[in-house]
């Protein structure tokens, strides 16, 4: 494998925060895995307030405050507009979408608070809420960039119709759509969420680029089992392991997308951002897609 370079590691990699409560790390011990992860290229930290139970955030918050000039180095995204049932909120009777003004200024404050900074690099809404009214979030959004609280906004899980109208309604160009997308799941390819960032020159931001973990576990879905005989055989062919192919299958896209890894692990971090040097033909490319969908293509 050739050597890494740390600007591209920096642009199609991003530390995935959402597990972090189950590393059990100290203190010491996180910040000093941050410190190492910067090391390899990686700046950009994923966060969300409901993480861990609420914890993920102040668990970083408190490792990034034993060597501050870290903030410095780092970009820092957090997810807003869920509330789950918690013993830390009461008040929250049942597990629902919050996208109104208050919440997301709410959230956005005790996020700043658990993370021990003044200010996020970008604020994404969690989920498409039912209830979304697009100009409410949109005079939150300003709020938080008015007041230097939020650099810049996204969405997270949107469709493109829901994406436009949250755009409509703002001066200043959404970010990114965080997405769900791996050689197991191809929701955003058929719901037009790639076509459509890609036509915006938006960079997608993929979570669970491994299935969590399914294209190595699941044995009961046929397709499951066609992709993982597909891996395994261009693994052999590129002589390195099947998730490496599964990576390598997303970052083949063109629209550069931002890989999001979610381990505490920095073995398996380092392992994960080999896949950049792996270039598929666009032959085992397609492998892979039509071993997922069981049938030729049209």
């Amino acid at each position: 494998m050739s050597e890494i370079n740390l600007n591209v590691v920096t642009q199609r990699f991003i530390l995935g925060c959402w597990r972090l409560s189950e590393w059990s790390y100290s203190t010491q011990d996180l910040n000093k895995y941050i410190q190492q992860v910067i090391e390899l290229g990686i700046n950009n930290f994923d966060h969300a307030d409901i993480y861990g139970d609420y914890s993920c955030e102040e668990l970083f918050g408190n490792a990034l405050k034993l060597t501050p000039s870290l903030r410095q180095k780092i970009k820092l995204t957090s997810k807003c507009g869920i509330k789950l049932q918690s013993s830390k909120f009461p008040q929250h009777t049942q597990h629902i979408y919050d996208t109104s003004f208050q919440h997301i200024i709410t959230a956005t404050e005790r996020s700043l608070t658990n993370l021990q900074t003044d200010y996020l690099d970008l604020l994404l809404i969690h989920r498409p809420d039912p209830l979304m009214d697009a100009a409410e979030i949109a005079l939150a959004f300003n709020q938080l960039k008015k007041t230097g609280q939020v650099l810049n906004f996204g969405v997270s899980n949107f469709t493109p119709e829901q994406f436009e109208l949250l755009q409509s309604y703002l001066d200043y160009p959404l970010q990114t759509n965080q997405i769900e997308a791996s050689v197991l799941c191809h929701e955003n390819f058929i719901n037009g969420n790639f076509d459509h960032l890609q036509m915006k020159r938006i960079i997608p931001q993929i979570w669970s680029p491994l299935a969590g973990g399914r294209i190595f576990t699941d044995t009961n879905e046929l397709s499951s089992q066609r992709v993982q005989a597909s891996l395994i055989k261009l693994a052999r062919h590129y002589a390195v392991t099947p998730d490496l192919i599964a990576l390598a299958w997303l970052l083949k896209l063109p629209s550069q997308p931002q890989i999001i890894l979610g381990s505490g692990k920095l073995n398996r971090v380092v392992h994960a951002i080999q896949s950049i040097n792996i270039n598929l033909s666009r032959d085992d490319w397609f492998e892979l897609w039509v071993s997922f969908l069981g049938h030729d293509i049209a």
